[in-house]
């Protein structure tokens, strides 16, 4: 399966629970679910949900999605740290994953496999199942992930990163795609880029490895802030990804903070020049995009109010 295929997938649930859960299920709007193999002839016969086997035991379990805080050394203060796998799925594409998660995280779990193209169910705990507000908020966000136009448009990226596999790699890999340096895996230096990075061997990430923090803030700077794709303003936890070319864009927007914070809004920049311009954000009837504007060589406007997920899809690019 291509990368770009995987950018259709609408991630699904994985349910362990009898079919006399379904209406559970149905309550919360959750109509296509997966199964262990040994339930499947069970659920088939269950009116108003489809169903497919799924191996759970053959996949990889994720962390679930969070943001913590932690001390900044430098600055004696505390500062967000996400726990994200946006990182592994650009890694392997073609990996099988699985979540178990708790409460708020699952909806955001399902958001983030989606963003990142992942072959992940999100499998909810029993406080998601019991709560009542964890499973509809994971049946609403399904429901508007799947309400989203597909889009074949190519990952945007102006970072090559040559990855020799372990796990300090793994974890510089993760720093860009929380501080939304755009990349893509290459074998060789890709003269197209603006930047070609080979982990461990490039002048400005020769020496200690040990610190990812280090290496990813040296690859920034190495880039240029003006070089960067896109840029978000007001906030440490929102991370991105950005489809397309010059002329068309989607730009996705995770909010690793939802379960925190509410309603605190988002400036945003990409690099290029969009006339038009349409949006989405989970939860909310109307994105309210404000304040749009076009310069010389970028696009900037504000999310007044983030959810969960906004999905920014940008056109007349000249």
């Amino acid at each position: 399966m291509t990368l770009l295929l995987l950018f259709l997938l609408t991630p699904g649930i994985f349910w362990d629970g009898a079919p006399a859960t379904a209406d559970v299920l149905k309550q919360a709007g959750i109509t296509k679910i997966a199964v262990p193999a040994a339930m499947e002839s069970e659920w088939k016969g269950q009116s108003g949900i489809s169903v497919e086997a799924v191996d759970i035991s053959s996949r990889t379990l994720l962390k679930p999605p969070a943001v913590q805080m932690r001390m900044n050394q430098a600055s004696a203060s505390r500062s967000p740290w996400i726990d994200g796998n946006g990182w592994q799925f650009i890694r392997e594409p073609r990996g099988g994953y699985y979540y178990n998660v708790e409460g708020p995280s699952a909806a955001l779990a399902a958001a983030e496999a989606f963003v990142f193209g992942g072959d992940a169910p999100v499998q909810p705990d029993t406080l998601v199942q019991t709560d009542a507000g964890g499973l509809p908020a994971l049946g609403e966000m399904l429901a508007f992930l799947g309400r989203i136009e597909p889009s074949d448009l190519p990952p945007r990226v102006n970072i090559g990163y040559i990855d020799d596999g372990s796990a300090e790699s793994g974890e510089l890999l993760n720093l860009m795609v929380r501080k939304n340096l755009l990349f893509k895996l290459v074998t060789t230096p890709d003269p197209s880029l603006d930047l070609n990075v080979r982990f461990g061997s490039d002048e400005f990430l020769k020496g200690d490895t040990s610190d990812p923090s280090r290496l990813a803030q040296s690859v920034r700077a190495r880039l240029t802030d003006d070089k960067r794709l896109f840029r978000v303003y007001g906030s440490d936890t929102v991370v991105g990804r950005l489809m397309g070319d010059e002329k068309r864009a989607r730009l996705y927007l995770l909010n690793y903070s939802s379960g925190r914070r509410s309603g605190f809004g988002i400036r945003v920049r990409v690099l290029g020049r969009y006339k038009n311009h349409t949006g989405a954000v989970s939860g909310l009837d109307n994105p309210g995009i404000r304040e749009y504007v076009v310069t010389d060589n970028a696009t900037e406007f504000t999310i007044p109010e983030m959810g969960i997920l906004a999905v920014i899809d940008l056109s007349g690019g000249r």
